[in-house]
């Protein structure tokens, strides 16, 4: 087992206030209702309940120590996007929480800081990027679709080259998902929705022919364990043989860009992680948490810690290695005496 500690691909944050936001997402603003605990309102509707963990870097380095997380990926939280707003409204939008990022960053450089960028203006989204990047972000998280427009527009799929060109990390992450009263019950936004969005981004990226378009210096990540994308890989896979009319958009089968990608480990059961590993290849999964939320993994890497299917090498990359490259960066490693003992496997 490797001693340098978990690289955490896969986590959010939420500052504790913000400046008022130029026409903001639906009166986006947050309610604080203790010195721990406040509430993200879109308008007069809770959005979502958080604590101190999402803006006090203190409270996350002391969960990080617990659970041997070395370095931590810093995110957006998706409702934060803004890409229903005009195109200057998102761009001030997205710089106001860059710029609030890096102050919670800049306490270590065990937390590394993810922008986002207006999305729906291409050229203002590669402009963010570059700001980004010059203050001090080290990647990109985007959103798995524009309005209707998923990642396989021209305009996206300029921004992914142009991601790879400048050899930019980017991570993906489902957001606005689609609504319906069959979808009010059980959280079935959170348990069908955005893995199916994961998907359906994936798919887009592959028959949409991104991948053949596209440098293979792109690195990109999908979060929660790519959906349902390894499961249903051959069924994908007989599609576009069976019915090429239709599905082979593609210069290749899907599984032919098996590779091409990655995905976070945020699958909680051994089983789960043993088709992502067995489907896509040990070298494309990486640690990611959802940290701080609820239905994120704590302790962060259990899944990993204890499938039995993984050697100490495999379990080695998935926790860590797979990450540095990943992300292209010199990344600190925890001191001997920090972090939980790795559980045994079995």
């Amino acid at each position: 087992m490797d001693s340098a500690g978990i690289v955490d691909v896969h986590s959010h944050y939420v500052p504790r206030g913000w400046p008022q936001l130029p026409g903001g997402p639906d009166g986006l603003r947050l309610e604080i209702r203790s010195e721990r605990d406040a509430m993200i309102m879109l308008g007069t509707r809770e959005f979502r309940r958080i604590s101190d963990d999402a803006w006090d870097p203190q409270v996350r380095l002391a969960d990080m120590d617990d659970d041997g997380v070395a370095v931590q990926v810093l995110s957006p939280t998706p409702v934060f996007f803004s890409y229903d707003a005009g195109p200057s409204e998102a761009t001030k939008i997205a710089r106001i929480f860059n710029e609030l990022a890096l102050e919670i960053t800049s306490a270590t450089p065990r937390l590394v800081p993810f922008c986002q960028v207006p999305l729906q203006d291409i050229d203002a989204a590669c402009a963010e990027l570059e700001r980004s990047l010059a203050d001090g972000h080290v990647g990109v998280e985007i959103g798995n679709h524009v309005g209707d427009q998923d990642l396989d527009a021209g305009g996206i799929r300029t921004f992914l080259q142009h991601c790879a060109r400048l050899g930019v990390p980017v991570f993906v992450h489902p957001w606005d998902m689609p609504q319906s009263p069959r979808l009010d019950r059980w959280m079935a936004q959170w348990l069908v929705g955005m893995p199916a969005e994961t998907h359906l981004s994936m798919l887009a990226l592959v028959l949409g022919g991104v991948f053949d378009d596209v440098s293979a210096d792109l690195r990109i990540c999908f979060a929660h364990g790519g959906g349902s994308f390894a499961y249903w890989l051959g069924r994908m896979d007989n599609a576009w043989h069976q019915r090429p009319d239709v599905i082979a958009t593609s210069e290749a089968p899907p599984s032919s860009y098996v590779g091409r990608f990655s995905v976070d480990s945020v699958v909680f059961r051994p089983e789960s992680l043993r088709l992502l590993v067995d489907t896509l290849g040990v070298g494309s999964v990486m640690v990611g948490s959802d940290y701080p939320y609820p239905l994120g993994e704590r302790p962060v890497g259990a899944v990993v810690d204890r499938s039995p299917f993984l050697d100490d090498e495999q379990r080695a990359l998935i926790r860590r290695g797979n990450a540095e490259r990943f992300l292209g960066v010199r990344l600190p490693t925890l001191a001997p005496s920090s972090g939980r003992a790795a559980a045994p496997a079995g």
